[in-house]
């Protein structure tokens, strides 16, 4: 089951492997059920008209989107190579306890062919191609879709209590094309990908996969949710495997491309 949202008038529609959803179709609702309960409540939503509509980030606008850090051996060096704190990384990758911080709230974030932004009071700035989780009211991974955690490594480099600031502005998180649904436990080893094109030409590409990560996805949203509720479901960035070199930084108008096994998610960059 594929799951998109769809720019409208008013709140935007939803549509089901590329059916719209009615009217009264309730994301929300939908991640207050289990598993099983939610394939039922899907069907007895659709109408039989096909989405033509552009599509929208998957989220409503007061759901949240929170993110780990340090979770693949890249991301861990790179992060001790653009900080002269040492070994405040080396320990949280090792560590039991994962990196969680908040990265946005729904009306934040973009969507596919949507625009990021890199902030004006930093000269160092990369895109974060993620694996992201949907999880249910109930702790539940229920889907996943495709996320950048568009990320200033000058700032976070300068001292790491600066993260909110390197991570949590306007333009700073993208979410989409849609969202697979499917139980955490189908969703396997995933190859993902980003490709950075600047005027045409493309600048930077590599790839990972998510079976590199250092720890499990179960594992993630199980201290996320140890110590908070999420009555309306959550997002959860699981962390970044692919990390451009020390030279590089986005431009404007450079188009980001993040794909994931057949998720692709792309969006221009803006001051």
């Amino acid at each position: 089951m594929y799951l998109t949202k769809h720019t409208s008038p008013g709140a935007g529609r939803w549509a089901l492997d590329g059916i719209l959803l009615s009217p009264d179709f309730d994301f929300k609702q939908l991640l207050t059920l289990s598993w099983k309960e939610m394939e039922a409540y899907l069907s007895s939503m659709v109408t039989g008209d096909t989405a033509a509509a552009e599509l929208a980030a998957p989220i409503e606008n007061d759901q949240e989107v929170w993110a780990c850090g340090v979770t693949y051996s890249r991301s861990r060096d790179a992060r001790e190579a653009e900080t002269d704190i040492k070994d405040v990384y080396d320990k949280v990758y090792a560590a039991q306890r994962p990196e969680l911080f908040f990265k946005a709230i729904g009306w934040r974030v973009q969507g596919n062919n949507s625009v990021i932004r890199i902030r004006k009071d930093s000269q160092w700035n990369v895109p974060e191609p993620e694996l992201t989780l949907v999880i249910n009211c109930s702790g539940e991974i229920v889907g996943y879709c495709v996320g950048n955690d568009v990320s200033s490594r000058q700032i976070e480099g300068a001292n790491p209590l600066y993260l909110p600031q390197a991570k949590i502005y306007d333009g700073a998180c993208a979410l989409g094309p849609g969202i697979v649904m499917t139980a955490g436990d189908h969703i396997g080893d995933l190859p993902i990908r980003l490709t950075i094109d600047r005027q045409g030409k493309t600048i930077f590409e590599d790839e990972t996969r998510s079976s590199h990560m250092k720890r499990t996805l179960e594992e993630l949203v199980a201290y996320l949710m140890m110590e908070m509720t999420f009555p309306h479901g959550v997002f959860l960035m699981t962390g970044t495997g692919i990390i451009p070199p020390e030279k590089f930084t986005l431009q404007v108008d450079d188009k980001v491309t993040i794909r994931i096994d057949r998720l692709v998610l792309e969006n221009v960059v803006e001051s």
